[in-house]
This record gives structure tokens, C-alpha cells and sequence, in this order.
């Protein structure tokens, strides 16, 4: 489903029952993982504008193995069409992680393998992993946010939410509100 609360088609307020909320950032239908929604336009403002530079961490499943040639491309920052993309943190992971079946799977052909990799941008164009992948010859197959920032994915399934408080959450991390203002 598209990061929106209208429109047709299953959108999150099928599944979010609180009231006057929306995305701070947005997921492709392709993508999965973490969504953060706020009523606050000051910080869902701040959270979304690449001046800012907040961290997002993303695991990509990506055809055949990267070399580190391919890797420190996607850290030095790639051309897609008419830009260059800022550096990034890149790193390919030991094994698979531990995640939830992807409904639909992802295609699997049997003689090609795959990798994971973690990105961590600092910017966030449209498709930008996707696009930054496939430009180093590795197109993602899988991807996932799991972090904006000090907030993490993990312990939650797919369609779960919870509720943030700015002091047990953020404490000490980029979200502290005195951090945010410019």
C-alpha cells in the first residue's frame, strides 16, 4: 500500500485508527518497513527535508554479490539522471536477516544470487535506493527501511504500529525537539 491515508486501494487508514496524523516520509508500494505518522507539521517538516540530513537505514536485497567497487560507488555517491547522490554509509551484511516473508516474494531465479545491503542516506528522492542500485549493476530485488534515525524496526511485524512519546523514545537522539529546530 502507498504511505497515505486517501485514495483507492488499501490505504493506512484502513489499518491506523488514529485521527488526523500523516506520513513523515513516504514508502514506495514496492517498499516495506518503517513509517513514521505525526500530527506536528514543524517536525514531520524537519523529518522530510533533505537540509536536514536525518539518517535513514535501509536493507536492499540486491542481485549477485557487490564487489567493493560497486559498494564504494554507493558511498561515494552515484549519477542518476541529473544528480549526484550525497555519500552514504554502505556495508554488505553477513546473512540474511531475519525478517518476515515479503507478500508477494520476491522473484527468485535459481542461478542468480542474491546479497543484502545496508544504506544509510541522508536524503531521500523518489526510488532513490533502488535507482542508486541499479546503477552500480545490482538491481534491488527486496528493500526495507528499518531506522530513521535512533528509531528502529525491530520487534515489530508487518502492519503493527505503536505509539511514540518524544521522552521514552528520543531521549538523547536526533528527534530531541531542540535538535530539530535549525
Amino acid at each position: 500500500m502507498l504511505s497515505q491515508f486517501s485514495g483507492t486501494g488499501a490505504t493506512l487508514s484502513n489499518y491506523i485508527p488514529v485521527k488526523d496524523v500523516y506520513p513523515a516520509g513516504r514508502l514506495d508500494r514496492d517498499s516495506e518497513g518503517l513509517l513514521l505518522l505525526t500530527s506536528d507539521g514543524q517536525f514531520q517538516h524537519q523529518l522530510s527535508n533533505p537540509k536536514f540530513e536525518h539518517p535513514r537505514t535501509y536493507w536492499a536485497q540486491v542481485e549477485r554479490i557487490p564487489d567493493e567497487r560497486a559498494l564504494r560507488k554507493l558511498e561515494t555517491g552515484v549519477k542518476i539522471g541529473d544528480y549526484k547522490t550525497r555519500p552514504a554509509r554502505v556495508r554488505l551484511l553477513p546473512a540474511e536477516p531475519d525478517m518476515p516473508p515479503r507478500h508477494p516474494p520476491v522473484r527468485y531465479r535459481k542461478h542468480v544470487p542474491t546479497a543484502w545491503i545496508e544504506l544509510v542516506l541522508t536524503e531521500g528522492r523518489n526510488r532513490q535506493v533502488r535507482r542508486m542500485t541499479a546503477a552500480v549493476g545490482h538491481p534491488t530485488l527486496r528493500l526495507v527501511r528499518v531506522a530513521i534515525g535512533e528509531l528502529r524496526l525491530e520487534g515489530m511485524q508487518p502492519g503493527e504500529w505503536r505509539e511514540f512519546t518524544p521522552d521514552a523514545d528520543t531521549r538523547d537522539s536526533m528527534f530531541d525537539r531542540k535538535q530539530l529546530v535549525p
